[in-house]
């Protein structure tokens, strides 16, 4: 081969003699022949993939720039430097010379080589990304290759002079000289820079942001101004949410049918055992008397089993998961393995570098050209390392993004698709955590998921080498490490048991946080925060005490691998040395093998730290594999035959909730006629909601089916609202007809709204319909179903919540028989008599059955159930059909009431409309002008991206809760720790350097024992310093844990109601649990790697500059670089817009598991999957971007890095003959540390800046303001209020201080023991009034006087445990039935019983299996709304306050009820003060007096009968609802 190349060449391909000299140089044809066809081999084998996107006829060719035209000229000019030089060849050649074939052979290579370099810049124009990776790498190529060619050239030119003879040939003059000006430009767009490091370093970085904008470009931009949303890249297709769900999905259906197989055999197995022990028992019984015990003992496991509360042990799909993730982003996976085992491999050359360098040092002989080749070659080895290394992070994180959007939309889905039952198994919280926290694990679990095999790799490795240097004596830190194996182990499994109880404390307590804050209302106005105060911070005390022990296994697993590199090296060494007196330890051997155990040292401190994060992620894979593997809604007892007459018809229908359930509705034969009207009635808890359920398909089906033809659209009971715009919300998804839209808008009676709404119905509606009233909300949902054009409408009582005039109005104009609806199927339910003559048929319900059916006449004929009871309430219910009702949450406000002139009839529903709708006008008005931008962008509050950096009073306010005390003493045991490592080091450098002094004697045996006893001391006490500082750490992490946790909670328990009317739960929730999270886990150990990484870089440039001092010069610039500053601020930004971005996540999220049964009724579980895919693109979009940035620094870090390395090797071999070979060693092995220390710096300074936000974001809801005290040194007197006397006095009030009063100096007295209702239109101030006295709202002027005490003198709490309501909507929390009566288990049974009595839920509770301890579900969802009202008025009884306020509970429940409601309040309460907020007119005819109120004062207040007397508004109202006197009504 090589004299093939000689004669190819003409002259010498090979000679060492060429090296072996110290004006080393490389033979001629070696240069001409590798050198060149290196970089031109590398593009001719990649061209034909540079050049594909030619063949794609469809590609848009982009528009010429001035950068692409000078790339073209540049490689023109090549072109023709290597036709002339042919050229020259071909008539050199024809002289008397002949030249050798390279001469020919070269020009004609590139020539062909630089043609197709144009055909690359033209094919790339076709491309969104212009860059070419392949192009760059060339020039690259190019560059070091021509780098020796060139530098011989210019050794010639020194030693001849420049003349002819100078170069080997014309072209290969100008083409040396082309090519250094060429690269710059040649490589990837970059418009300032010029310089190759510079152009090298962004086009890295350009090709990790591939079809992007530079990634500093972005960067500098967030230094300059806060990013938004918009200054973010996009993602690429492969990357957004739905390409990476819909592969996902592909392979989840397939591995979850598997793992449903082998369920099903696992079940069969286990029900064959159950079988045969069956079996056996009976052939045997006599024999035995155990086996009788264990049969009476199996029934009742399995009756446990099947209760609800035992979910966790039921069996479901296993093992499914992790195969799904990886088949699913198999190449990513690859693709990092090649860079990662790229990386571990160039980890092993720089050790062996190091010892060619020592040797060097060592070796007075050495040519100097040798040293710099050692030094250069060390750079370069730790630049690629660093490519390669930051290629693979970049490919890592996109996994774990990729993995964490693939997750959480795969719960989505789920949540839209589960059965009720297994909706009942985990809440919204629970769901939500497995969103945040679990689909975060599998998140950070991507970043570490390949050390799984690079750790080990690298450990076998750096034992291989260690082998050669120490021989068998590496044995004994092999049997260490072994050693060491079941330690961690043990840890492991440790951590793995408190991490699934800590998931489970995290679990309970965002439960109970969720509930907390949608009930907070109640809470407020029974004084009942101290009891879940409690309860909360009970179950956080649990979560802290098993973090604590996380943290101690964590720290003992720190301890034991920090020691484990040292101990290694001690066995090593020790062994090493005392094996074989002639084993003396060199320099070489010692800092070769430091170095080596210093690479040993990552993979070893990763493996725990990557165990353990595969034991989180274990834990979160089994609940994922829970959920993800849970029942499916079926829906396969609704059929969808066509049946000719028939619109619904149920056959021997009977569902349950439960599989094992009793059934909610049994044997339902029913035949509903298309176009007919059909009303369904029935007492509370009769089964009207589960027939409707039913029909849905929400209910698991027993037997019988339900034939439903057409589509359906569904109102439910309680108006579900989107966070949306008023007209989005009506429109929900369809296409705009605006004839329709206003047709629609009309008959539902929300004209009148929208011209008192700020921008129509362009307006933004708050989380769960915050801002719109009870009745708004119930119309716009109403108005939402009668848009949406279905065939069948299923409406669940939409009339209860709204006003009576406007429940006429909805009734004549759209869902009667001349409504909007008539010609429609509509199935209504209703508590509502007036409208039963108008419908076609009736069907009464009574416990789940049909009772009877048929129409009005018909069932009034029958004289049966239905007969009587319109009999009994009949005359009542004509009158309230004519009466006011107010509406919905009307408390939000009732300001801003003009004067109200005498309206004519016809116009009553428009004003009592405009009425109700003004309540919120003020509040709209504050709203728009906050929102006007973040309307555009709902999801992104602009207040929450102008902030300056986190001050440092967020570090001192985190470190004082530590304790400053705990502080200091952890920073002291880390220096402690990095003193023991400096001085361990030195020690060992001074140990290599006997083997100089004793290098012809024998080594002293005590000198010997000397430095191993001295070195194995050293190292001792740097493990113990740092496993002092990680318990100290975790101690005062845990009392920071607590101590910030206690102060969220504490505040957000006490600040006001308008806090939680104005702020989204959803933010709130992320409070409690993302950044609680982060102040738990994240940022002691951002702290605790901090103090390390900044320790580990003074102690190396320390022990660098004492070994050159030159260093110290070097340093300077070094240290200084600026784009840390720039990183930081962006990163920060970046973070910040994450959090921002990820709170829609979960609100939506909420908000579709809160609106499940209308999503699935209209069939929109599409729209909101894409809807969520949407709100996750956003979110991804930040994160993607926060990762290219580390990645930008990461390179320019690390660049810094093999900088320091050079620089310390350079100095080493300059100032060779004045340094000990000890001394080197120790400086290099510093120096290759330095990299990755440097680069974990800046990251986890950021990050610590990043997650000290989440104290920031913390304390910004700590400083909340509050509302009064709950106690104050001014104790009512015991048995206050003993008479219930009131006394409002010229009492002013309003909502916030820039709004107008809502009671205008309301002055009146309220005599012990009276009966007073309160009447008056909506938004007259009748629920301002019960506000203020609880003092939900404050006095703006006046006071209210109870048993002659001034009630704003007193602690909230002191008044509130003193009054007692019952409120409008009935809020139950998740517990025990008696928890819900009594949290503070002030009562005893007895009494409890007793107040249930009163309610008429005695006999309901005492069927039930654990009675009292009866679990209640999330927001009481297994009552029905009137059992939910009845626990509510079981409170107040058991309360038994002298003050009662009764707000309106009436609205939801149905007649009979209500009578019971009304009966057992006038006895119960005959000796109390009770104000009632009049929802019928009826309910307050016995009342000793009646207050009327209108526009925020009282115009009237007197006995109903002189009030019925006079000509007054009160009569008025009475006429209207055909009450003529009193006694007519009395019940």
């Amino acid at each position: 081969m090589a004299a093939a190349l000689e004669e190819f060449c003409g002259s010498v391909f090979w000679n060492d003699s060429f090296l072996a000299r110290s004006d080393a140089d490389l033979p001629v044809c070696f240069q001409q022949t590798v050198l060149v066809w290196i970089p031109l081999g590398f593009l001719w084998v990649l061209a034909p993939w540079q050049l594909l996107p030619l063949c794609k006829s469809k590609s848009k060719k982009s528009p010429l720039t001035k950068l692409y035209i000078i790339k073209q000229m540049m490689v023109t000019l090549l072109l023709m430097t290597a036709v002339a030089e042919l050229v020259m060849a071909i008539a050199e050649g024809t002289g008397q010379y002949s030249l050798p074939a390279v001469r020919y052979t070269n020009p004609s290579l590139y020539i062909v080589t630089w043609v197709l370099v144009l055909l690359i810049h033209y094919a790339r124009s076709f491309c969104l990304c212009r860059d070419s990776v392949v192009l760059f790498c060339f020039w690259i190529l190019s560059l070091l290759c021509g780098i020796l060619p060139f530098q011989s050239l210019v050794r010639r030119a020194l030693q001849v002079g420049f003349g002819k003879k100078l170069c080997i040939s014309p072209r290969h003059c100008s083409l040396q000289g082309a090519r250094l000006v060429a690269l710059p430009l040649l490589g990837p767009d970059s418009e300032s820079s010029g310089f190759l490091v510079r152009t090298f370093l962004q086009t890295q970085c350009w090709r990790l942001a591939k079809g992007r904008s530079l990634p500093h470009r972005m960067i500098y931009k967030g230094h300059r101004k806060p990013l938004e949303i918009e200054d973010v890249w996009d993602l690429k297709d492969k990357d957004r949410t739905q390409a990476l769900y819909a592969a996902f999905e592909k392979n989840m259906k397939t591995a979850l049918r598997k793992a449903q197989a082998e369920l099903e055999k696992r079940k069969r197995k286990k029900r064959r055992r159950e079988r045969d022990t069956e079996h056996m028992n009976g052939m045997s019984k006599a024999q035995s008397q155990d086996i009788l015990v264990l049969e009476e003992k199996q029934p009742k496991k399995k009756k446990k089993k099947g209760g609800k509360g035992d979910s966790s042990h039921k069996d479901y799909p296993k093992k499914w998961l992790m195969k799904v993730l990886f088949k699913t982003f198999l190449q990513n996976l690859m693709m990092s393995v090649a860079f990662k085992l790229v990386h571990d491999v160039l980890v092993f050359v720089s050790p062996q570098l190091l010892k060619l360098l020592i040797a060097f040092v060592s070796d007075a002989e050495a040519f100097a050209w040798q040293g710099y080749l050692y030094s250069i070659l060390l750079f370069l080895t730790a630049i690629l390392q660093s490519l390669c290394l930051q290629q693979y992070f970049n490919l890592c994180f996109q996994l774990g993004t990729n993995v964490r959007a693939s997750l959480i939309a795969a719960i989505y889905k789920k949540a839209l698709t589960m059965s009720s039952a297994t909706r009942k198994e985990s809440t919204v919280g629970e769901t939500v955590n497995l969103m945040s926290a679990d689909a975060q694990r599998f998140m950070d679990m991507a970043n570490f998921i390949h050390q799984l095999w690079s750790s080990p790799l690298q450990i076998i490795l750096s034992i291989v080498f260690l082998w050669g240097e120490l021989g068998p004596s590496v044995l004994a830190g092999l049997a260490v490490m072994v050693l060491l194996i079941p330690i961690n182990g043990f840890l492991v499994n440790k951590s793995k048991d408190i991490q699934v109880r800590n998931m489970k404390n995290k679990d309970e307590r965002m439960k109970i946080m969720g509930e907390v804050l949608n009930g907070i209302k109640i809470l407020k106005l029974f004084a009942w925060e101290p009891s879940f105060e409690k309860r909360i911070n009970e179950i956080r005390a649990c979560e802290l005490k098993d973090l604590l022990k996380f943290s101690y296994l964590q720290s003992v697993s720190i301890f034991v691998f920090s020691c484990a590199p040292f101990l290694v090296s001690l066995a090593s060494f020790a062994v090493y040395v005392l094996v074989d007196e002639n084993n003396v330890l060199d320099a070489q051997k010692a800092f070769t093998s430091i170095s080596l155990f210093n690479v040993l040292r990552f993979p070893m401190a990763m493996l725990p730290l990557v165990l353990s994060s595969i034991v989180q992620t274990n834990v979160s894979k089994e609940r994922l594999e829970r959920y993800l593997g849970g029942e499916e809604l079926d829906t396969s007892a609704i059929h969808h035959d066509s049946i000719p007459g028939s619109a619904v018809r149920f056959s021997e229908a009977t569902f349950t909730w439960e599989q094992d359930g009793n059934a909610a509705i049994r044997d339902v034969n029913l035949d509903i006629k298309p176009g007919s009207l059909v009303a369904v009635v029935g007492a509370v808890g009769s089964g009207k909601s589960s027939l409707i359920s039913a029909m849905l398909g929400e209910m698991e089906n027993i037997k019988g089916h339900i034939n439903i033809q057409g589509s359906l659209a569904y109102v439910p009971q309680q108006a579900w609202i989107q966070n949306a715009t008023l007209k989005d919300n009506i429109l929900f998804g369809s296409e705009l007809d605006e004839a329709r839209y206003q047709k629609v808008i009309k008959a539902c009676a929300l004209l009148p709204d929208l011209e008192l709404l700020p921008a129509g119905d362009q307006t933004e509606i708050g989380e769960k319909g915050i801002n719109l009233s009870g009745g708004q909300k119930q119309r716009v949902s109403l108005a939402r179903a009668v848009y949406n054009d279905a065939d069948i409408y299923i409406l669940d009582d939409p009339l209860s919540a709204v006003d009576a005039h406007v429940g006429k109005h909805l009734f004549e104009h759209v869902l009667g028989p001349k409504g909007l609806l008539q010609k429609k199927t509509r199935i209504l339910v209703t508590h509502s008599i007036s409208f039963l003559p108008q419908v076609d048929n009736i069907v009464v319900l009574v416990a789940g059955a049909v009772s009877e059916h048929g129409s009005y006449n018909t069932l009034l004929a029958n004289r049966g159930a239905f007969a009587q009871f319109l009999n009994s309430y009949g005359s009542q219910e004509e009158g309230a059909a004519e009466e006011t009702t107010a509406d919905g949450i009307e408390e939000q406000g009732d300001e801003g009431m003009e004067p109200c002139v005498e309206e004519g009839p016809d116009d009553v529903v428009t004003m009592t409309l405009k009425r109700e709708a003004s309540i919120h006008r003020k509040e709209f008005t504050r709203r728009w002008a906050l929102s006007q931008s973040s309307l555009l962008s709902p999801l992104l509050p602009a207040l929450l991206f102008r902030r300056p950096g986190v001050k440092f009073s967020m570090y001192l306010r985190y470190l004082r809760a530590v304790g400053l005390g705990f502080s200091f003493c952890v920073a002291m045991s880390y220096v402690g720790d990095y003193v023991a490592y400096v001085g361990t080091n030195l020690w060992l450098s001074a140990w290599t350097d006997d083997a100089e002094r004793y290098q012809n004697e024998t080594y002293p045996v005590q000198q010997r024992d000397l430095r191993i006893g001295v070195f194995g001391a050293l190292g001792v006490s740097q493990a113990l310093f740092l496993f002092l500082a990680t318990i100290l750490s975790s101690h005062g992490a845990m009392r920071a844990s607590r101590i910030v946790h206690e102060q969220l909670l504490s505040n957000i328990l006490r600040v006001p109601m308008s806090f939680f009317d104005t702020t989204p739960t959803g933010r709130i929730v992320n409070r409690f649990a993302k950044d609680i999270f982060t102040v738990d886990e994240t940022i002691p150990m951002s702290f605790r790697s901090w103090l390390n990484c900044f320790m580990g870089i003074i102690s190396t440039l320390l022990m660098i500059a004492l070994a050159t001092p030159f260093f110290l010069v070097v340093i300077v610039p070094l240290a200084v670089p600026s784009f840390q500053r720039f990183y930081i601020s962006t990163s920060r930004q970046l973070r910040r817009l994450d959090s921002v971005t990820r709170s829609p996540i979960y609100s939506h999220f909420g908000e579709t598991v809160s609106g499940l049964s209308v999503i699935r009724a209209y069939g929109h579980q599409q729209r909101f999957l894409q809807q969520n895919e949407k709100t996750m693109d956003i979110n991804q979009k930040t994160v993607h971007s926060w990762i290219v940035s580390n990645r930008w620094l990461a390179i320019r870090l690390e660049f810094v890095g093999s900088l320091v390395v050079f620089f310390s090797a350079l100095l080493a071999v300059i100032s060779k003959n004045s340094l000990e070979g000890g001394i080197v060693g120790l400086s290099v092995s510093s120096a290759l540390n330095v990299t990755q220390t440097l680069n974990w710096l800046v990251r986890v300074s950021s990050e610590l800046e990043t997650n000290i936000v989440a104290v920031e974001r913390v304390h910004e809801y700590t400083k909340v303001k509050r509302e009064a005290p709950w106690v104050t040194d001014k104790r009512p007197p015991h048995g206050w209020p003993s008479k219930g006397e009131i006394q409002f006095v010229d009492y002013k009030v309003r909502y916030r201080p820039e709004l107008e009063l809502v009671l205008q100096g309301i002055t009146c007295n309220i005599g012990s023991t009276e009966k007073i209702g309160v009447v008056g239109r909506t938004g007259a101030g009748k629920s301002s009034l019960t506000n203020c006295l609880f003092r939900v709202l404050e006095a703006a002027g006046g006071k209210i006087i109870i048993d002659g005490l001034d009630i704003a003198t007193i602690g909230l709490h002191d008044l509130r445990q003193n009054l007692t309501i019952i409120p409008q909507d009935p809020v139950l929390f998740t517990g025990t039935l008696r928890m819900n009566l009594d949290p503070f288990d002030q009562y005893t049974d007895e009494e409890v019983w007793k107040a249930l009595e009163l309610a008429h839920l005695k006999a309901y509770v005492q069927e039930l299996p654990e009675r009292l301890q009866h679990i209640v579900s999330e927001g009481g969802e297994n009552l029905s709304v009137g059992q939910r009202q009845l626990v509510c008025l079981a409170r107040a009884l058991l309360r038994k306050a002298k003050i009662l306020i009764l707000d309106e509970a009436t609205a939801a429940v149905d007649l009979e009820t209500d009578h019971l409601i009304q009966t057992t309040i006038r006895s119960a309460f005959a000796d109390c003060t009770v104000l009632t907020i009049a929802h019928r007119l009826h309910t307050i005819m016995d009342s000793n007096r009646v207050m009327v109120m209108h526009a925020g004062k009282i115009v009237e207040f007197d006995s109903p009968e002189k009030l019925l007397q006079k000509q007054s508004i009160f009569s008025a109202m009475a006429k209207d609802a055909g009450i003529t006197n009193t006694e007519t009504t009395t019940l």
